[in-house]
């Protein structure tokens, strides 16, 4: 079965996702959900929302998608139970943490890992499905390809988005929102800095689009829609077909549904003669578009997935200005869509933005009119100036908002299930309702009253039907009614209505009964999942790490102090590393007694795996102290093909303890934190006995990670398939409103980069970190120019070495060795 799943982010939705058509709906709690902003549910609402739903054969899936603090461990306990104790049919899922913590107290609640988990090659998902999960939502980045050979090898099911909002990053892998104003995607907060106006710029600030077809949104892609596709995707194997949506409102979840939910029985119906209506399509586009696009599901996409000249909803085009009156502000538009009486256009006006009026007269050669058909001349008083040929585009249609509205506003249920019932009567005996629905559920009941010869009108079929038709109220549907009246015999029809009111009571009690559950322990300890506490505080002195992509970075860190050195992996600048790259930097940092850690990317998409195998073959020939794995395809690769221990990095999001110690006994050694951890959360983990704990503590950090490269989709040719690789002749910056200036860099990937504006430095606070007793403490310099990498790491290696009696520390003149562009990350204000 393929089941489409719909989005639900208020109880309105709720009802118009099931009423339209889904199969199943995943929504969020007040807690732990990536849509923070969203009404959501409370506990109660959740356990009403799990019994409409099931009531009418409807899977529900609570998100549990953020990351979770050591401190709400205990609430997401009690969370979880109530999950599984109202039905909840499956939790979906982005920390670890959550995934091992509901498998030992909620082990029968089955797990989806969420997009957040940034799964997108087969050996992630067998990795997830190792560790319980029963299915996975495949990263949005995907091409058809890859999801098909995903589907045909994968162990368990396979989930797709297949309609609404894309984010720029890899899901899970963004910083943005999180480092600009602290407010984390990761944990359910993202304020979509993504939407905002940017300009390309270069060294000098000159804006390298200001002659190009250009919009200022940069970072806002369009729209995800794949109706048309919807039969390769289905042939792929793709078990749940998934619409994003849960920030919108009702009546687009009712909309799409409805469109996506009658596709899909097309194409089952006969999938060779698969066909989407115009009127689907528009309506589609009408509800809400930034346009569309398929994204990168048939090959890697750049500026044609784009909305860069609107980063909202930019409604249908229906027309242009013919004329504009001045004097009673009466525009005259050739439509090329239909208008009516409550719509809202809007004016899109070559010099002021836009123009938004809410339609109340029309008048056609002078005529009020309320409906307009197409290739009609219509006048329209605005508020504003507009201008001769401006485009008008209708952003709310007044007609499909009141179809739309019916799926969630009417008393009587759209979407009903058929029954059978049988009434059987005889003198002497109770009258008998048996009802049976369309799914095989049953029910029955009989009048207390016996039934009794007529003496004036008997009870006739037309009569009993009159009364078993009564179903307006309930989710059933009279397919059939067999009437079977031995004699003249007379009932009461208030009789006839109570036995129908239990029978229809004892269907619905069978329909939900196939939901039960076994109930849980009383046993709530999750106490082996928790590290063991560091009694004995460590007196070592932290490594001082430093990554790196070249030879010459290698040996300035070596050079400058640098006990380990990370190499590999996303090398920016567009340029692969060669296998004699790897021998060069293994054997100069052995030269000089250092260890070094081979690093691999943090993305490997299906393609690309046999040069990462091959790559591992290598690094076993080497022996590095480590592999340093970014995503959990790695991990199972490394465990399948390697001896070599392993180091966690932080693109696995390591927020918690209970997370750190899953790791520590995959056999992970060493763990990069989480740099949305506050100084006191790490302080925390770094007493607990774990894998070698690392942070980092300088260096620009990766805000975003995407497929879509802003310099080669704009300035990299007409045809974005033939790149003309302008990221290789110049650097770019992005600049935002408040004029900050984004580094961008791509790596041999071709994926973009944008790092953050400003450079983390925790130099002043290297002190805290001893104390803390952290393993190791890491530059990130891939992004810094070789005589930077020798200062920064000389400074870091002084102050691990001396600590608060480094003379830049007494003499409080630790300033000095920055610039007054840094940051502190999140050591001291965290995130929401």
């Amino acid at each position: 079965m393929i089941e489409l799943l719909a989005p639900v982010g208020s109880k309105e939705a709720l009802v118009a996702a099931v009423e339209s058509g889904a199969d199943a709906v995943y929504l969020g709690g007040r807690m732990f959900g990536a849509r923070q902003y969203a009404p959501n549910f409370t506990d109660e609402e959740l356990a009403e929302a799990v019994h409409f739903t099931h009531l009418r054969g409807v899977s529900v899936f609570v998100t549990v998608n953020t990351l979770v603090d050591d401190k709400e461990i205990p609430v997401l306990v009690d969370y979880l139970r109530h999950l599984y104790e109202i039905g909840v049919d499956a939790i979906i899922v982005q920390d670890l943490a959550v995934a091992a913590i509901a498998n030992k107290i909620v082990p029968n609640l089955p797990l989806h890992a969420s997009t957040q988990m940034t799964a997108h090659n087969l050996a992630g998902v067998t990795f997830l499905a190792n560790m319980g999960f029963k299915r996975v939502v495949l990263a949005r980045e995907l091409p058809l390809t890859d999801i098909e050979y995903i589907c045909n090898n994968s162990p368990v099911e396979i989930e797709t988005f297949i309609h609404g909002a894309l984010c720029i990053s890899y899901s899970g892998q963004c910083l943005m929102s999180s480092m600009i104003g602290g407010r984390s995607g990761n944990r359910g907060r993202c304020a979509q800095p993504c939407r905002l106006p940017y300009t390309l710029v270069d060294a000098d600030g000159n804006d390298l689009l200001r002659e190009a077809d250009a919009g200022e949104y940069l970072l806002s892609p369009k729209d995800f829609n794949t109706i048309a596709a919807l039969p390769e995707l289905i042939q792929a194997g793709v078990t749940s077909l998934k619409i994003e949506g849960r920030m919108k409102r009702p009546e687009y979840v009712a909309v799409v549904v409805d469109a996506y939910r009658r596709a899909i029985d097309k194409y089952q119906l006969n999938g060779d003669e698969y066909t989407i209506s115009e009127q689907d399509q528009k309506d589609l586009a009408q509800i809400f578009n930034r346009d569309f696009t398929t994204a990168h599901l048939y090959g890697k996409n750049g500026r044609q997935m784009m909305s860069d000249r609107r980063p909202n909803n930019r409604g249908v085009r229906v027309g242009r200005v013919l004329s504009y009156q001045h004097s009673g502000k009466i525009a005259v538009i050739k439509l090329d869509e239909p208008l009516a009486s409550g719509d809202i256009i809007e004016f899109w006006v070559k010099v002021g933005g836009r123009v938004n009026v809410t339609v109340h007269t029309m008048t056609v050669d002078g005529h009020p009119v309320t409906e307009v058909l197409a290739h009609t001349a219509v006048a329209i008083p605005v508020s504003s100036p507009v201008r001769v040929n401006d485009r008008v585009f209708k952003v709310f249609d007044a007609k499909l908002m009141e179809r739309a509205r019916a799926y969630f506003t009417r008393t009587e249920a759209v979407r009903r299930i058929p029954v059978d019932i049988t009434v059987t009567v005889a003198e002497g005996k109770p009258l008998t309702i048996s009802i049976t629905d369309s799914e095989g559920f049953t029910g029955q009941a009989k009048t207390t009253f016996i039934a009794e010869k007529a003496l004036k009108r008997p009870l006739t079929p037309d009569l009993v039907a009159k009364q078993i038709e009564r179903l307006g109220t309930t989710i059933f549907t009279l397919t059939t009614l067999d009437c079977q009246i031995e004699g003249q015999v007379m009932v009461p029809v208030s009789e006839i209505n109570d036995a129908r009111r239990r029978a229809i009571e004892k269907v619905e009690t069978a329909r939900l009964a196939k939901f039960a559950r076994a109930p849980l322990s009383k046993d709530k300890s999750i106490g082996e999942l928790w590290p063991q506490v560091r009694t004995i505080p460590s007196k070592n002195k932290p490594a001082l790490v430093v990554n790196v992509d070249s030879i010459e970075k290698v040996k300035a860190a070596v050079d400058n102090g640098a006990d380990i050195v990370m190499f590999g992996g996303e090398c920016f600048g567009n340029r692969s590393l060669s296998g004699e790259d790897y021998r060069q930097a293994a054997a100069y940092a052995r030269q000089h007694g250092r260890k070094i850690i081979f690093n691999t990317p943090r993305l490997v998409q299906q393609g690309q795996l046999a040069a990462l195998n091959e790559n591992i073959m290598l690094f076993n020939e080497l022996k590095p102290e480590a592999i340093s794995v970014g995503n959990f395809g790695t991990i199972q690769l490394v465990q399948e093909l390697s001896s070599v221990p392993m180091h966690g990095d932080y693109p696995l999001n390591i927020y918690n303890s209970i997370a750190a110690n899953y790791l520590t006994k995959v056999g992970l050694t060493s763990l990069t934190l989480s740099p949305e951890l506050t100084f006191a959360q790490v302080e925390e983990l770094a007493g607990k006995k774990l894998a070698q704990l690392e942070c980092l503590v300088h260096g620009h950090l990766t805000l975003m990670i995407s497929e879509y490269c802003m310099p080669g989709s704009f300035l990299g040719g007409p045809d974005s398939k033939q790149c003309n690789h302008a990221c290789r002749r110049s650097q770019y910056w992005l600049k935002d409103r408040k004029e900050e200036v984004f580094p961008i860099v791509t790596d041999q990937f071709c994926r973009m980069h944008i790092l953050n504006a400003k450079e983390l430095s925790m130099l002043p606070h290297i002190p805290r970190f001893l104390r803390a007793g952290l393993s190791r403490l890491r530059f990130e310099a891939k992004y810094s120019p070789v005589n930077e990498v020798a200062r920064i790491t000389g400074l870091y290696r002084a102050l691990i070495d001396l600590g608060e009696n480094h003379p830049l520390l007494v003499e409080e003149k630790i300033s000095s060795a920055e610039h007054e562009n840094i940051t502190r990350g999140h050591y001291f204000r965290g995130v929401l």
